[in-house]
């Protein structure tokens, strides 16, 4: 899309993003205090220090790819989330698994990207552990990287009204919209761009 690619846009694209992941993480995390979940790869011993809006930046600052990249990696978090529900994003795991995403998003769409250690890097992991991570990934994704041009639009499109939606609530700065139930994550129906309600939280 080539709104994207607008130097204005990819700042507010990203601060969205690690916002709405945030905010998905500390949901399963209370819902993790009621209900056990399982442990994968992904999960971390301890929460990074580093805040997920902070890790993101870094990723966009020191990755080099298409902006395009961030959508299909949250295309594929949102594929993962359905395909592996007793892995719930959280905040032991979400790091992880953005730049994972990321990861893979670049490999699928970018012509010209770096290897798995420069990523690695990026990422605060090991060399070793971003392979193993990225091959989990793949398999939570049942190998499934294929975005199409309407899917990819639906998504770009859920963002862009989230986006003006957010920037509406920050202008009016009235308390009581904050109670205002945002959809904080949303999942698509591959085939069509309809909403589904599997795992609004």
């Amino acid at each position: 899309m080539a709104d994207l690619e607008a130097t204005a846009v990819m700042p507010k694209v990203i601060a969205f993003l690690s916002s709405l992941l945030q905010r998905v993480a500390e949901s399963n995390d209370l819902t993790h205090q009621l209900y056990p979940q399982r442990i994968s790869v992904f999960h971390g011993l301890t929460r990074p220090n580093i805040s997920v809006q902070n890790y993101l930046e870094r990723i966009f600052k020191y990755a080099n790819c298409s902006p395009s990249c961030f959508v299909v990696a949250y295309v594929y978090l949102d594929r993962f989330a359905q395909k592996q529900p007793s892995f719930p994003i959280n905040s032991f795991n979400v790091h992880r698994l953005l730049i994972t995403s990321v990861l893979l998003s670049v490999k699928f769409l970018d012509d010209i990207y770096y290897n798995n250690a420069y990523y690695a890097k990026v990422g605060g992991i090991s060399t070793s552990e971003m392979n193993v991570l990225e091959v989990d990934f793949l398999f939570g994704l049942g190998f499934q990287l294929n975005v199409t041009p309407t899917t990819f639009h639906t998504y770009c499109s859920y963002l862009q009204k989230e986006m003006l939606m957010q920037s509406a609530v920050d202008l009016v700065d009235n308390p009581l919209n904050m109670g205002r139930p945002l959809k904080i994550h949303c999942c698509f129906n591959e085939d069509e761009s309809t909403h589904q309600k599997q795992l609004a939280v």
